[in-house]
């Protein structure tokens, strides 16, 4: 499969929208997100259309999609990632069932490492992963995130957890250093 990896833009919105509804109805999937599928469901176009210009109105977050260039372009995996300082938050990660497993996970995190080592105070990467959700983990271990061993709660079910992992950036000093 050749997929094309690019951040989305304010036209994109209704392609956004599609591919977030469709993460959040995906049982398997639907865990990793704190956000529900009413919710967002229910959110207007200009709602949808805010969130996908994000990135190109300076503002401290951006969201990458991957684009099957086999099927005509359709949406088939996204991951966003917020600047929070010395840390970049990785967060809605999400690919389409039929196409786990084919690497295109990999690439949407090297693409928001990417952007995420462009900003100069940004040191590592963060993200949060379910309990629920072994095969997330076992994904984000492989490609080198590491358990902190801090966790939220996740606040659906706060009696449930995430677990906070993190990638140390290549040549950038660790935080309050």
């Amino acid at each position: 499969m050749t997929y094309k990896i690019r951040a989305v833009r304010a036209e994109d919105w209704q392609q956004l929208r599609e591919l977030r509804l469709a993460g959040l109805a995906d049982p398997a999937a639907s865990v990793a997100f704190n956000e529900t599928y009413e919710n967002a469901a229910g959110q207007s176009d200009e709602f949808w259309l805010r969130r996908a210009a994000q990135g190109t109105q300076g503002t401290l977050a951006e969201t990458f999609i991957a684009e099957d260039e086999e099927a005509g372009g359709r949406w088939v995996g996204s991951a966003a990632v917020l600047d929070e300082g010395e840390s970049a938050h990785v967060v809605g990660v999400y690919v389409r069932p039929e196409h786990r497993g084919t690497g295109l996970a990999e690439g949407l995190l090297r693409a928001v490492e990417d952007w995420a080592g462009e900003r100069p105070r940004v040191t590592r990467m963060l993200l949060h992963v379910h309990e629920h959700n072994p095969r997330a983990e076992a994904f984000y271990r492989r490609i080198g995130y590491v358990r902190t061993g801090g966790f939220v709660s996740d606040p659906k079910a706060p009696v449930l957890k995430e677990y906070e992992m993190v990638l140390q950036l290549p040549g950038r000093p660790r935080p309050g250093r």
